[in-house]
C-alpha cells in the first residue's frame, strides 16, 4: 500500500496488451509500468469496483458511473463517462462490480442491471428479475448468473433461461467455464458442479471443502489446465483438473494478505491479484517456492538441509525442522546462532554457537564444546577424519569405536571461517575478518606443525577472502577479485578465467555437494554456471528475494537432484533448477514529453526542439519487461558510457545548443540489455547564433564596412598629409644628425688631438723627470768627487760655494714648478684630491706621491729627492701611514688608482 501510495483494497486487476497494468482501487485508478506506479481520480472521486483493459482503451466502473479512460497525445489518462449518455436509466446507488468483453462491445455488470456498450456508440440497458452475481462468456455467449432465477443466456439483447436447477439456487455461481465438454460452475460458498444434460450436480473436487470453508472470490484457469482459486480467508489454491490441491500461496509463503478481493491471468502466464491489503503477483512460468516464517520465530536462516527426508533449518535463533505436517518445529535445547548442517557418516552435524551437536530423533547432544562451527571439511583419503573452523581454531573430529571424538588442534585460537584442502595433510584457512593462511598437520592429524601466513605472497586484499576449490585449483575471492595459488611461485596470482566467467564480484555460495556452482553477484542475482560450457545455466534475479539476503552468509544447499535451498530472513526459497530462465526484456516506449515542466505532444520520430537554458523531461517504461531498469546514453556526449537512470525519468537542462541524439534501453541485474529506442533533441542556439543574428551581423558587418571605408578614405588622406609633413622632418632630421655627427667628429678630432697632446707631455714630462735624474745623478756623483778630493781644494771657501751650488742645483725649486705644471696636466687635479684626502701631506711628501704616480721606482726617485735609496725607503714607510692605508694595500696601488 505505502508503495503504490493509494487505498488498501483492490477490487479489479487487469493487464493491457502491451504490459500496463490497471487496478480499481479503493480511491482511484492505479496503472503500473513494472517500475513505478501512477495514481488517477474520476472525476467525482469514487471508488472504483472494475476494471478492463481492452486493447487502448481502459474501462472502469464504480458508484452510478461507468466509462473509459484514454490516453491523449501527451501521454495523459483522461476519463471518457459512458453513463453520462444514459444517465437517467442509471439505478440510484448502484455499483458496477464487472466488465468484459461481448460480441463487439463492453458489458458492465451491477447487482441490478446489465449495460452493453456497442463500439458504434450504442448502450443497451438489461434489467434481470434477480439479484445479478456474475457474467461469463464462453465460446461468445455471455451467460448472466443470478442469485434466485437461475443462469440466463443473452440472445438478440434479451435474456434467456439456460440452467434452472434447485442444486443452485439461492447459490451464488460466481463463475462459468468449460470442462472436458461439459460447463463448470464455480460458487462462493457451495464448491464447483457441472452442467450436463440439462441437469446441475456436484463435482467430487478436494477444493470444495476449503471454498466452503474460506469462501471463494476469484478463479482463473491456467494454460495448462491448472485451477486457481482465490478465497477471502486464506489465500489462493491451485488445483490440477481433477480439483486435487497441487500447491497453496497464502500470507505464510509469500502474500501479504489472505483476502483475494480479484484476480487477473495475463498472456505471460502471470496471475495478478488484487489484495485487502495490496496487490501481489505469482510468475506461474516459475517453479521456484518460498517458505516464510510469518510468527517471527525463525528469524534469519543460515543453512537448511534434508535428512532422513526431513528439512532442517539452521538459524540464527536456533535449530527447526517440518513435522509430517509441514508445520515448523523448533528443537528444544538448540536456541543460539546455528551455523552449517551436514551430513557426516548417516549423521547430522550442527555446527552452533556454542559447539558442535549431533541431531537424532529431533533432540541434539553435544559432541564439541569448541564455539561457533562455522565449517567443517572432511580430510582426503582418511574415510572417517574431519577438520572444522570454529570461533577459537581448528578442531578435529575422528570417529572412534562409533563415538565421535573431539579434538582441538591448538597453535592458533584465530577464527576461521572458510577452509579448503590442499592435499591429505595441507588445508588453506581464511580467517573469519582478515588473513590467509596455509597448515599443515602432523601424520595422525593431532597437531598443526606449521602455520605459514601468505598475506604477503601476492598483491590483494587480505579482508573477507572465500576459498574454494574449483577443479584442482585452489582459488579465492578476495574484495580486489578472483584470485588463485600458484604452487611452482609459491604465490598468489590473479585468475583472469574466473574473473571474466564469473566477474569480480561474483563469488561462490553453493555448498560441496551442488552440482552446479550458484554465485551472487553484487546486484543480488543469482547463477547456476557450470565449468561444463554445454550445460544449462540458470539465473534468478533478485526481485524474489530483494532485501531479504543474510549478506557474507548466502548459501545454497541440496535438496535433491534438482532441488536446491537458498536461506532468507525469515525463510528459504526452494530452486528448481530445471526451470527456465525468462527474463525477457522490451524496448522502452515513451510514456511523456516535457518541456520546462509542461507537458508537449509525443512525435518521437520529429526532432524535439528546445530553447536554450530550458530544461527537457522523458518518462519511459517497458511494461513487459520484468525486474529491469532503465539506461541513457547521449551520442554526442559519450556514445559509449550508458547511465542508469533513477527510476524511469530523465531530467536534462542547461544543455548547451546543438543536436542531441538519446538512447534509452532496458537492462535487468543479468546484463542483458534490450534494443535502444532513440529521441533526437534540438537545443535551439542563443538569439545571436539564430537567424536574426545573423541578419544582424551582417547588418553590423555591412555598417561596419562602410564605416570602415570612410574613415580608412580620411585615413588615407590624413596619411598622405602625414607622410608629407613626415618626409619634410625626416629631411630635417637627416640634417640634423650630419651636423651632430660633423660636431661629433670634430670633438673626436678634438678629444684624439688632446690624447695627442697628453700622451706628448707626458712623455715630456718623462724625459724632464728622467732629465732631472741623470742631472741629479750627475750632480750627486761630482758632489761625490768633490767630496773625495775636498783636501785638494786649497780654498776650502771655493770648495764650500761649489758644493752649495750643486746641491742648489738639484733642489732647484723652478724645476719642480715646471714639473708641477706639467704633471697636472697630464694627471688632472691630482695634487687636489690628494690634499683634499690627505691634508697633513708635506711637499716633500705630494713629491714623492708625483714620482711613484708615474711609476717611477725608489732608485729613480732618490737622485730627485737628493736622498738615499734607504732614507726614501723610510719616508715612503711614514707616507703609508700619513695614508692610512691598509698592510694588504701599496703607496703605489693606491696612487696609480687614484
Amino acid at each position: 500500500m505505502s508503495e503504490y501510495n493509494a487505498g488498501n483494497q483492490n477490487w479489479g486487476i487487469s493487464r493491457a496488451e502491451n504490459g500496463m497494468l490497471y487496478v480499481a482501487n479503493n480511491n482511484g485508478l492505479l496503472e503500473y509500468n513494472g517500475i513505478t506506479w501512477n495514481f488517477t481520480e474520476l472525476p467525482n472521486k469514487t471508488t472504483i469496483r472494475s476494471v478492463l483493459a481492452h486493447k487502448d482503451l481502459v474501462y472502469t466502473g464504480s458508484y452510478e458511473e461507468f466509462g473509459y479512460w484514454k490516453k491523449d497525445s501527451k501521454g495523459v489518462l483522461v476519463y471518457h463517462s459512458l453513463s453520462d449518455k444514459i444517465k437517467n436509466q442509471i439505478s440510484p446507488n448502484e455499483e458496477i462490480w464487472q466488465i468484459a468483453p461481448f460480441n463487439g462491445g463492453i458489458v458492465f455488470r451491477s447487482f441490478l442491471n446489465i449495460y452493453i456498450h456497442k463500439f458504434n456508440g450504442e448502450i443497451k440497458k438489461i434489467k434481470p428479475k434477480s439479484v445479478v452475481i456474475s457474467c461469463n462468456v464462453i465460446d461468445g455467449k455471455l451467460y448472466v448468473s443470478t442469485l434466485h432465477d437461475g443462469i440466463f443466456e443473452l440472445k438478440n439483447n434479451d435474456l434467456v433461461l439456460k440452467i434452472h436447477d434447485k442444486a443452485i439456487e439461492n447459490i451464488k455461481v460466481l463463475f462459468i467455464t468449460k470442462y472436458n465438454g461439459k460447463l463448470l460452475l464455480v460458487t462462493s460458498l457451495k464448491g464447483c458442479f457441472i452442467y450436463e444434460n440439462n441437469t446441475v450436480k456436484p463435482i467430487d473436487f478436494e477444493i470444495n471443502d476449503l471454498i466452503k470453508q474460506h469462501l471463494l472470490n476469484g478463479f482463473s484457469v491456467l494454460k495448462n489446465g491448472t485451477m486457481a482459486f482465490g478465497t477471502i480467508k486464506d489465500g489462493i489454491y491451485f488445483t490440477n483438473r481433477d480439483g486435487k490441491i497441487i500447491s497453496h500461496v497464502n500470507k505464510e509463503n509469500g502474500l501479504i494478505n489472505n483476502t483475494v478481493l480479484s484476480q487477473h491471468l495475463d498472456n505471460d502466464n502471470k496471475l495478478w491479484l488484487g489484495l485487502d491489503n495490496g496487490i501481489a503477483s505469482i510468475d506461474l512460468n516459475n517453479d521456484n517456492r518460498f517458505f516464510n516464517d510469518v510468527s517471527g520465530r525463525l528469524g534469519a536462516v543460515y543453512d537448511v538441509i534434508k535428512y532422513n527426508n526431513v528439512i532442517y533449518l539452521g538459524s540464527n535463533t536456533g535449530l527447526f525442522y517440518f513435522d509430517k505436517n509441514n508445520n515448523l518445529q523448533f528443537i528444544k535445547g538448540s536456541q543460539g546462532q546455528v551455523w552449517n548442517l551436514k551430513e557426516i557418516d548417516g549423521e547430522l552435524f550442527c555446527g552452533h554457537n556454542e559447539g558442535t551437536f549431533l541431531v537424532k530423533d529431533f533432540t541434539i547432544k553435544q559432541i564439541s564444546s569448541a564455539t561457533g562451527g562455522w565449517v567443517i571439511k572432511k580430510v582426503p583419503e582418511q574415510s572417517n577424519t574431519y577438520i572444522q573452523g570454529t570461533y577459537a581454531g581448528l578442531v578435529k573430529f575422528k570417529k572412534e569405536n562409533n563415538q565421535w571424538i573431539a579434538k582441538h588442534l591448538g597453535k592458533t585460537t584465530m577464527p576461521i571461517k572458510h577452509l579448503v584442502f590442499e592435499d591429505q595433510y595441507t588445508v588453506w584457512a581464511a580467517h573469519a575478518y582478515k588473513g590467509l593462511y596455509k597448515i599443515k598437520f602432523d601424520k595422525n592429524y593431532d597437531s598443526i606443525t606449521s602455520i605459514e601466513n601468505y598475506n604477503k605472497k601476492g598483491v590483494f586484499s587480505d579482508f573477507n577472502i572465500r576459498l574454494y576449490k574449483i577443479k584442482s585449483d585452489i582459488c579465492f575471492k578476495t574484495n580486489d577479485g578472483w584470485l588463485k595459488y600458484q604452487p611452482i611461485l609459491d604465490s598468489i596470482v590473479p585468475y583472469d578465467l574466473l574473473n571474466e566467467n564469473f566477474g569480480k564480484n561474483a563469488y561462490i555460495i553453493s555448498e560441496d555437494d551442488v552440482p552446479q556452482l550458484v554465485l551472487k553477484n553484487n546486484n543480488d542475482a543469482i547463477f547456476f554456471k557450470s565449468l561444463n560450457q554445454n550445460q544449462k545455466e540458470l539465473s534468478i534475479a533478485n526481485n524474489y528475494f530483494e532485501n531479504r539476503l543474510i549478506v557474507g552468509n548466502e548459501n545454497v544447499s541440496k535438496i535433491n537432484d534438482s532441488t536446491f535451498a537458498l536461506n532468507l530472513d525469515n525463510g528459504f526459497m526452494l530452486v528448481n533448477n530445471t526451470s527456465q530462465s525468462n527474463l525477457a526484456l522490451y524496448k522502452p516506449l515513451i510514456d511523456k514529453i516535457e518541456i520546462d515542466k509542461e507537458l508537449i505532444e509525443q512525435n518521437t520520430n520529429k526532432k524535439i526542439s528546445i530553447k536554450l537554458n530550458s530544461s527537457f523531461a522523458v518518462t519511459i517504461s517497458s511494461p513487459k519487461s520484468d525486474n529491469h531498469f532503465f539506461e541513457y546514453a547521449i551520442l554526442e556526449l559519450n556514445q559509449s558510457k550508458w547511465q542508469k537512470l533513477d527510476k524511469n525519468k530523465l531530467e536534462l537542462s542547461s544543455l548547451k545548443d546543438g543536436t542531441y541524439t538519446i538512447l534509452f534501453r532496458t537492462n535487468n541485474y543479468l546484463g542483458e540489455p534490450s534494443d535502444a529506442t532513440k529521441i533526437y533533441l534540438k537545443v535551439l542556439p542563443p538569439w545571436y547564433k539564430d537567424t536574426i543574428g545573423l541578419i544582424l551581423y551582417f547588418l553590423l558587418v555591412l555598417s561596419s564596412l562602410g564605416v570602415f571605408y570612410y574613415f580608412n578614405k580620411q585615413k588615407i588622406k590624413r596619411e598622405q598629409r602625414l607622410l608629407k609633413i613626415k618626409y619634410a622632418k625626416e629631411q630635417q632630421e637627416i640634417v640634423r644628425e650630419k651636423n651632430l655627427e660633423n660636431e661629433k667628429r670634430i670633438v673626436q678630432l678634438k678629444n684624439e688631438s688632446l690624447r695627442n697632446e697628453i700622451k706628448l707631455k707626458s712623455k715630456q714630462l718623462a724625459n724632464t723627470a728622467m732629465a732631472l735624474v741623470k742631472k741629479n745623478e750627475t750632480l750627486q756623483d761630482i758632489k761625490r768627487e768633490l767630496a773625495v778630493n775636498k783636501e785638494s781644494f786649497d780654498n776650502q771657501y771655493a770648495f764650500k760655494k761649489i758644493l752649495k751650488k750643486v746641491d742648489n742645483s738639484i733642489s732647484h725649486k723652478d724645476e719642480w714648478k715646471v714639473f708641477e705644471q706639467n704633471f697636472n696636466q697630464v694627471h688632472e687635479d691630482f695634487f687636489k684630491s690628494l690634499k683634499s684626502k690627505h691634508a697633513n701631506l708635506t711637499p716633500k711628501d705630494l713629491k714623492i706621491c708625483a714620482y711613484i704616480k708615474m711609476n717611477l721606482s725608489n732608485k729613480e726617485i732618490a737622485p730627485l729627492l737628493n736622498v738615499s735609496v734607504r732614507g726614501l725607503e723610510t719616508h715612503r714607510y711614514r707616507l703609508k701611514k700619513k695614508l692610512e692605508l691598509d698592510n694588504d694595500i701599496s703607496v703605489s696601488d693606491y696612487l696609480l688608482n687614484l
